[in-house]
């Protein structure tokens, strides 16, 4: 991603880097090409929030990633901070709303789609995707990854190698989408589990936001001299980024809290309500 000094000026411009560029393209001309032959073929088409939370999801990778802001993460630890959460409290969320696995599949070609289908629907895989998409495991491997990439070695590595950064950036979407997935398509018996599981999401990604906030010495070092181009002190930088965790990203997580136990109390007043309707349906009769 380059970066231009001019003067005392220094600005970011759009990353064209083909390794990720390319990726992004791809998913989202796969999941447009899965779309228009479920459309075409199918009375299972994805519907229209389905698809603006896709459209959503992937602009928001495009943001993310190969905007001025990926640039701008390689100098300013809050602006690296915006770049995560961007990943995991929205774009995560939204590629899990828009449940695009029949568009993708559907994008494939008779032979390949079969096979897919196939392996998938094997007994190895679905036992590996129930251990790991259950609340608990699933919150688990996501609160690993957050404070294991926060640790300065590993963290700092993001900064001098491609390699590294792409494994941050992997590593974070990929547990934030099992994470909301978890939590999203969970059993009605295990929803108020995963409602505990958001909001101690929450505390603990708050937790670590307020540590960096508070800290009195810079935790990342290597962006000092970085972060001197844009009249930011290392510590000022670091205390905004554990500013940015702390609170918006916390209310992201708390936002959902609420949203499934407004969906959980709902779906227990209808399952009531049918209960009662059938027990005084004899009477009536």
């Amino acid at each position: 991603m380059p970066l231009l000094y001019d003067g005392s000026l220094v600005h970011a411009e759009w990353g064209l880097e083909p390794g990720i560029v390319v990726p992004l393209l791809v998913l989202g001309a796969w999941y447009a090409r899965g779309a228009l032959v479920l459309r075409s073929r199918s009375t299972r088409a994805p519907r229209a929030p389905a698809v603006a939370a896709f459209t959503v999801g992937w602009t928001t990778l495009v943001v993310a990633l190969v905007s001025p802001l990926h640039g701008l993460s390689e100098q300013l630890f809050s602006a690296h901070m915006v770049q995560h959460e961007l990943l995991m409290a929205l774009a995560a969320p939204l590629f899990v709303a828009a449940r695009p696995g029949p568009a993708m599949l559907w994008a494939l070609g008779p032979r390949s789609r079969l096979g897919v289908a196939q392996v998938l629907n094997s007994r190895t895989v679905r036992a590996g995707w129930s251990a790991i998409s259950r609340p608990l495991t699933a919150w688990l491997i996501q609160g690993i990854v957050i404070w294991i990439w926060h640790v300065p070695m590993l963290f700092q590595a993001t900064l001098h190698s491609d390699v590294a950064h792409a494994a941050q950036h992997t590593a974070f979407l990929g547990s934030a989408v099992l994470f909301w997935w978890s939590t999203a398509h969970c059993p009605r018996t295990a929803r108020g589990l995963a409602i505990v599981y958001l909001f101690a999401t929450a505390v603990h990604t708050g937790v670590l936001g307020a540590l960096m906030a508070f800290a009195r010495t810079p935790w990342y070092p290597d962006y000092g001299a970085r972060v001197a181009a844009w009249g930011l002190s290392p510590l000022g930088d670091q205390q905004l980024a554990g500013l940015i965790m702390w609170i918006p990203a916390s209310a992201a997580y708390l936002i959902a809290a609420l949203a499934t136990t407004h969906r959980w109390l709902r779906d227990s007043e209808r399952e009531v309500l049918q209960r009662e309707r059938a027990a005084f349906a004899p009477a009536i009769r």
